[in-house]
């Protein structure tokens, strides 16, 4: 006879909240301490930090670890990058820094994409490919500004005018080249092996070691988690896992868990973590990026949080409400209000270009927290207190 099903545990949305947050890392001030080693574990506990281009405010993949890391530095993440290369980027949902100690997990995805290019938008012929890994084995690590050559028309705007951008991108899916460094936007593009200098290459993971990792990597940084959850954007996965979510339970190391107002969706979580959690101080003010991973999933977050970020950039300036470049309030464990900021780097300040609280949610108290805390974001996005901080690493030529 087949085991009975699991009655599931029954969990408020407020319950649900609190553990979403723990694991997030944002019910607290200070979680991972400060430095390189603060921004190495903090990369490791959330899994991924998504990189985006846009530079409105200061450039994504810095915010999520800024709003985590209270002294954290832009020079720490160059640091682990570049010298300690315990994060290295890669493709999730989308292009991010991933820890090092996960490459194996990346490895079939690239000889993949070997295999067949078109599964991500990377373009060049194969010859013209060995020809540009050529001269990187020669003369060392290059950036795209190193490469002369005739300029195109771009194709859309985040195109480049230079054809070897898509043979660089390309070999980098490959899993031929890994970013070295990064400035700004300008990557340098190194030797993967000659990068890393393996004692030992990674042996790449199994299908089924793939899968554990998805779950595993979503349980530690969700908390509470479902099928659209773990497989964000990565729908084929959804079946391997949810067979693996199947197997955790009847072995009792998940539980299935109903959240109210979730309908019929489907929610699981480690047994240890089903302790009860307190509310964080409402004087705890984070001031998130569009795509911090609290944000970045809709559906999750307006079931949890009672609000679903819509990122208004793209859309007609008459059919905004919160601004170009809404950046959500999180106030101990709600969502406040949302604020367009703009960095004007030029003349050193910080721009309210318009301030929109939620319904119910402002108070004399609460505004003075939300504006102390934005005289510390503005000191972060300005690099004020980064003027004693160690300089960008450089890439060290290899010799052929």
């Amino acid at each position: 006879m087949p085991p009975r099903p699991r009655k599931p545990i029954s969990l408020s949305v407020e319950q649900a909240r609190r553990l979403w947050l723990q694991a997030q890392r944002l019910d607290r001030r200070d979680p991972f301490g400060a430095g390189p080693e603060a921004a190495r574990a903090a990369v490791e506990h959330l899994g991924y930090v998504q990189i985006d281009t846009i530079n409105v405010i200061e450039r994504c993949h810095h915010h999520i670890l800024y709003a985590r890391i209270p002294a954290y530095r832009r020079a720490d993440l160059a640091h682990l990058q570049s010298v300690g290369k315990s994060v290295f980027e890669y493709w999730t949902h989308a292009l991010a820094y991933v820890p090092t100690r996960d490459i194996r997990y990346f490895l079939p995805a690239m000889k993949a994409h070997r295999e067949d290019p078109k599964r991500w938008p990377a373009v060049g012929a194969r010859e013209e490919t060995r020809k540009l890994i050529r001269r990187i084995r020669k003369d060392g690590a290059l950036t795209i500004r190193d490469i002369e050559e005739e300029l195109i028309e771009k194709a859309h705007l985040w195109a480049s005018k230079k054809p070897s951008k898509g043979l660089l991108e390309r070999a980098f899916y490959d899993g031929e080249l890994a970013i070295a460094a990064r400035s700004g936007m300008v990557k340098t593009y190194e030797l993967f092996d000659r990068h890393f200098q393996w004692e030992k290459k990674p042996t790449p993971a199994s299908d089924r070691q793939i899968t554990a990792y998805l779950l595993d990597r979503a349980l530690t940084a969700q908390g509470l988690v479902s099928l659209d959850s773990i497989c964000h954007l990565d729908a084929p996965s959804k079946k391997a896992v949810a067979e693996l979510i199947t197997a955790r339970v009847k072995r009792k190391e998940l539980v299935p868990v109903a959240v109210d107002g979730a309908g019929k969706a489907q929610h699981w979580a480690r047994p240890t973590a089903l302790e009860p959690l307190s509310a964080p101080d409402e004087t705890l003010i984070h001031i998130l990026s569009p795509f911090d991973p609290l944000m970045i999933q809709r559906k999750r977050a307006k079931l949890l949080l009672d609000y679903a970020h819509v990122f208004e950039a793209y859309l007609p300036k008459e059919k905004r409400v919160y601004g170009y470049f809404g950046l959500p309030v999180l106030a101990g464990e709600r969502v406040v209000a949302v604020l367009d900021l703009k960095t004007d780097r030029a003349a050193g300040k910080l721009l309210i270009q318009q301030w929109t609280w939620l319904d119910g949610c402002e108070a004399p108290a609460l505004k003075a927290a939300v504006e102390e805390e934005l005289q510390r974001f503005e000191r972060f996005q300005l690099g004020l207190d980064e003027a004693a901080a160690e300089p960008m690493p450089e890439i060290t030529k290899m010799p052929a």
